[in-house]
């Protein structure tokens, strides 16, 4: 399946290290999967933990953990016991950038697939536990959608996908979000934010149904 520039495009501006986004992801989901025909789900990875942000989870374990019963009763999506291990252990290193950098290579290899294989990454990290910063955590995730794993270690590898990844940490820097995830529609030349924070399926699909309406009238 091609990505087809004709249609109105989601923008799903998340990060794998975002709890909120790890809970919006099955929104998005939803929508690509319903809207299917109408609309096109784009993801762009922002690099959320970065640079001098980088470093063991046990220096930040005290407030994530408080935040995981928020984001849970919210959203009612469960954080795994292998997460909750990996973060009272406290050693793992977060860093955006392995994971980003997954992401981005993948999406040369399937786009359309992008949105669910993001998610999965999210899912290895706050549901299984896993260790984003090890390249070989992701092998088994791409193989799920047919990926080649002798394409997806050369993908990884190319200077072009790290440098790709860092601009597209500077795309969304540029487009100046806030926060994570963040989902904007985009219709030809204009631009209508959809969410800033999570939301469930009923409400985002009816501002998405507003916003398009909104766009159409505008083209009038």
């Amino acid at each position: 399946m091609q990505h087809q520039p004709d249609l109105p495009e989601i923008l799903y501006i998340s990060d794998p290290l975002c709890g909120w986004c790890y809970s919006m992801s099955p929104t998005i989901q939803r929508i690509q999967q319903e809207w299917a025909g109408r609309i096109e789900v784009s993801v762009l990875c922002g690099g959320m933990v970065t640079g001098n942000q980088v470093g063991p989870i046990g220096e930040d374990w005290p407030d994530l953990e408080a935040g995981l019963q928020q984001v849970e009763t919210v959203t009612g999506v469960p954080f795994g016991a292998g997460f909750r291990a990996l973060g009272a252990a406290g050693t793992y290193v977060q860093n955006s950038e392995p994971p980003c950098r997954a992401i981005h290579a993948f999406r040369q290899l399937r786009q359309e697939h992008t949105a669910r294989f993001a998610h999965d990454v999210q899912r290895a990290y706050f549901h299984d536990g896993a260790d984003l910063n090890d390249m070989g955590t992701y092998e088994p995730l791409a193989a799920a959608y047919g990926v080649d794993m002798v394409n997806f270690r050369r993908q990884l590898a190319l200077p072009e996908t790290a440098r790709g990844t860092q601009l597209e940490f500077a795309a969304v820097a540029k487009i100046g979000v806030q926060g994570f995830p963040t989902c904007i529609l985009r219709v030809g030349q204009q631009g209508y934010v959809l969410a800033r924070g999570y939301q469930p399926y009923e409400v985002f699909a009816a501002g998405l149904e507003q916003a398009l309406m909104q766009a159409e009238e505008e083209s009038r």
